[in-house]
């Protein structure tokens, strides 16, 4: 088949606005689908990885905004005590918005001792020492410092909140990229949040061995009966309870994402078609020169998947490219879903493409193939 590579694509040059305009087509229902995709693997993340299974989330019962749960901080006491119990942290969540948005931006409060230990953090720029001396210091998501334009020394503010950014790290989890952490206490002192001595949350990592469902009844049992009744979760089920509406919105977008892989075939298909009816006479003349049925319809096909695979690379690249620059997030109750590339997610569009290319050529490849060399220059 490749010394008939010239040949096929001198073919589809020959009609090069059309071969252009199905590329192009091609493409934007490739950006879209790749886009959902990204959207998909990101919401799935939240409940990947051992962490999400091996470390529970205590919060307020009957309470779903980070800002409506107020637990006493002194239920760590007896939460540690517990059978099971590996560590326990206490932290404070403050957030500029509640609700679904592109641009949310979320304050962790922790101890200063327990945030190296509890979170998978590496700085780029700053040190830990300046987060550990200062009061008001934070330390910024790569994502969030990106978004924002935020630079090591720079004072930022949102709401009540105002930090010295003393910090920028990345971190082994995307979704971390995209918050801020600053002390416990900071976040509990700062005017018109009023919340010294109670926390948003608790998180509770487990021993080995531990049954996480038994420790989740235990913990809501022993404070049944206390000031504020607790709603205990495993990591990952507390994120996809929390983006439960977001995950519904998406889990339709999915259907767009197939509608978008039907645009491409119906585009390949049609320009397929078209390129098959305007080549009658010189399938016949292929035809008689001894062009096999077999090989017209692999030549027909190899256009179909040509076309296809052209808008599919400028399409997954395009998306690909601008989701790296982007940066973009979705956060709704201070549970962030990162929207990111990946190599898999280049893979399987392309698969999708290529897919799409053989499909769309096969019907006008038979077409050509079972053509009768009389019938062909009689239609001319």
């Amino acid at each position: 088949m490749l010394k008939f590579a010239p040949y096929v694509l001198k073919s589809l040059w020959r009609h090069r606005t059309r071969t252009a305009l199905t590329v192009c087509g091609a493409a934007i229902a490739l950006v879209v689908f790749t886009f959902i995709g990204a959207l998909q693997d990101g919401l799935a993340g939240l409940t990947r990885g051992p962490e999400t299974e091996r470390t529970l989330i205590v919060f307020q019962a009957n309470r779903f905004c980070p800002s409506t749960s107020r637990l006493p901080e002194d239920y760590a006491g007896i939460i540690s005590k517990l059978d099971g119990v590996r560590d326990i942290t206490p932290v404070k969540v403050f957030m500029n918005n509640c609700r679904a948005s592109l641009d949310v931006i979320v304050f962790n409060g922790l101890p200063a001792e327990k945030l190296r230990t509890a979170r998978d953090l590496t700085l780029i720029a700053g040190d830990w020492g300046e987060f550990e001396r200062h009061r008001d210091a934070a330390v910024v998501g790569q994502a969030v410092a990106r978004r924002r334009g935020l630079s090591v020394g720079q004072r930022f503010s949102v709401g009540e909140v105002t930090v010295t950014v003393v910090g920028i790290f990345t971190a082994a989890e995307p979704a971390e990229e995209n918050f801020l952490y600053t002390h416990l206490e900071f976040l509990q002192r700062t005017r018109g949040l009023n919340s010294v001595g109670t926390v948003t949350q608790f998180e509770v990592r487990l021993k080995e061995g531990a049954d996480a469902q038994s420790i989740c009844r235990n913990i809501d049992l022993a404070f049944r009966n206390g000031p504020i009744v607790t709603d205990t979760r495993p990591k990952g089920v507390f994120q996809s309870r929390a983006v439960g509406d977001l995950a519904e919105l998406i889990n339709v977008a999915r259907f767009v994402g197939y509608v978008c892989v039907a645009m491409v075939l119906a585009l390949v298909a049609t320009a397929a078609v078209m390129a098959v009816q305007d080549r009658v006479r010189e399938t016949a003349v292929l035809q008689t020169l001894g062009f096999s049925g077999p090989l017209i319809f692999r030549l027909v096909l190899a256009e179909s998947l040509i076309v296809s695979l052209a808008g599919g690379l400028l399409g997954v690249g395009v998306a690909l490219a601008a989701l790296a620059g982007s940066g973009l997030t979705v956060g709704t109750e201070g549970v962030m879903v990162t929207i990111a590339p990946s190599v898999q997610l280049g893979i399987t569009g392309l698969w999708v493409t290529m897919a799409v290319g053989v499909l769309a050529g096969f019907v006008p490849g038979l077409q050509a193939s079972r053509s009768s060399i009389v019938a062909s220059l009689r239609n001319v």
